[in-house]
Formats: C-alpha cells, sequence, structure tokens
C-alpha cells in the first residue's frame, strides 16, 4: 500500500483480492447469463413452432372435413332436387 491506514493490512489486501477476483469473474459470468438468456429463447421458439404445427395440422383436419362434407352434401342435394323433378313435387 502507498500510504498507512487505520485499517489492517490483511483486510485491504483481501478486499483486494476479492475485488480482483470479481472483476475476474465478471466476463464468464457475463457469457453464461447470455448462454442461459439464448437457450431459453431457442427452446421458447422450438415449443412455438411445435404448438403451431399441431394447430395448423387441426385447421388442415377442419378443412378437410368440410371440404369432404360439402362434397357428399352436392351429391345429396342433386339427387333430391333430381327426384323432386321427377315426381313433378315442384
Amino acid at each position: 500500500m502507498a500510504f498507512p491506514t487505520a485499517v489492517n493490512s490483511q483486510i485491504t489486501d483481501s478486499v483486494s483480492q476479492v475485488n480482483t477476483k470479481v472483476l475476474g469473474d465478471a466476463p464468464a459470468v457475463a457469457m453464461g447469463n447470455l448462454f442461459v438468456a439464448t437457450s431459453q429463447a431457442m427452446s421458447n421458439a422450438a415449443h412455438n413452432a411445435t404448438n403451431n404445427q399441431q394447430q395448423s395440422y387441426v385447421t388442415m383436419q377442419a378443412s378437410t372435413t368440410q371440404g369432404i362434407s360439402t362434397m357428399l352434401g352436392i351429391d345429396t342435394a342433386t339427387t333430391g332436387i333430381a327426384t323432386n323433378e321427377i315426381l313433378g313435387l315442384k
């Protein structure tokens, strides 16, 4: 130390070493926090993609069912109209 103080020199040395350790660990801690935040964001994106894919499958199945129902309904309506014309029920 450059000048004498009322504090024990072992205490000031200890504080200095702790401060140096904190400064030395800061880059590693910062990178660790970055990696955790990035991994959480990526896992959230993967979860959202999976959920969107599942929901699109539900929508596609519903539209396919509606399309098939419409196709089968047109045939039934055509048969009904032809039957009405044949029987003269118009």
